[in-house]
């Protein structure tokens, strides 16, 4: 399914004995062993591209599958690049952070790259897949910084779909975060929602698929948290699965 409509009343899912099940007729499925995550993925290339929240899931899947192993690139831990290889089943996985503005420091000139430079490199096909996830470090930041950021990035997702029509593009919204005192004066989710409406705006109507961060931390009976808890992160990956693997035998997405 694609980016639905940007105001909306209604949740766009729930839990039920722990697994989410979207409201828009996507069917998730459990992707609960390393065996069943690498026929989801054998073949295929993985590139996710943002902020430590999009890194929470290359971390995850170096964590929970130990057949896919992390090569080391000797880069920044935070920033990237980093990869990770299933040789055997000719899986890669990688991430890479977005440019600035980003709010930690120690990051080499050289290895900042903007994601819409990125995306233009990659050739796409159908067994490409694109995961995006850009805003907490944007919402100290005046809007336009973040419109202008996501109409570069967008522009960029329409000139690969166009080149490569069978890419999967998948884009994950912002979500809620514990609160400190100071962080509710000056950094609250009222900025992040601001911003995950426009990630929304600027999205809809394109081929893209949407992870639903925000409802999926705000229905968890977990603790919001910038970095939601492994819980949630699998079921957020069981979602990812599932848009490269609507059935648990599809195995047929091509060659990249």
């Amino acid at each position: 399914k694609g980016i639905g409509d940007i105001v909306r009343t209604e949740p766009s899912g729930y839990y039920y004995g722990g697994a989410w099940r979207p409201l828009d007729g996507t069917k998730v499925h459990q992707f609960n062993s390393s065996t069943a995550v690498s026929q989801c993925l054998r073949g295929k290339g993985l590139h996710l591209f943002g902020d430590s929240t999009i890194r929470q899931w290359f971390e995850y899947f170096i964590a929970s599958f130990p057949d896919l192993k992390n090569f080391d690139l000797h880069s920044s831990e935070q920033a990237g690049p980093l990869m990770a290889l299933d040789y055997p089943n000719n899986i890669l996985v990688t991430y890479r952070c977005h440019g600035p503005p980003i709010r930690f420091a120690n990051i080499p000139v050289t290895q900042l790259r903007y994601i819409a430079n990125e995306l233009d490199h990659i050739d796409g096909g159908p067994n490409t897949v694109v995961v995006i996830g850009v805003w907490s470090h944007f919402s100290t930041f005046p809007v336009d910084v973040y419109i202008r950021r996501l109409q570069n990035i967008r522009k960029a997702v329409v000139r690969l779909l166009s080149r490569a029509p069978r890419t999967l593009v998948v884009i994950r919204t912002a979500n809620p975060k514990a609160l400190t005192v100071y962080e509710t004066l000056t950094n609250s989710d009222w900025y992040s929602i601001q911003g995950d409406k426009l990630l929304r705006a600027v999205f809809k109507g394109l081929n893209v698929h949407l992870v639903d961060a925000w409802d999926m931390v705000l229905a968890h009976h977990l603790p919001h948290n910038l970095h939601p808890q492994p819980p949630i992160i699998k079921n957020m990956i069981d979602v990812l699965l599932s848009y490269i693997c609507p059935s648990p035998t599809d195995q047929t997405r091509g060659n990249h």
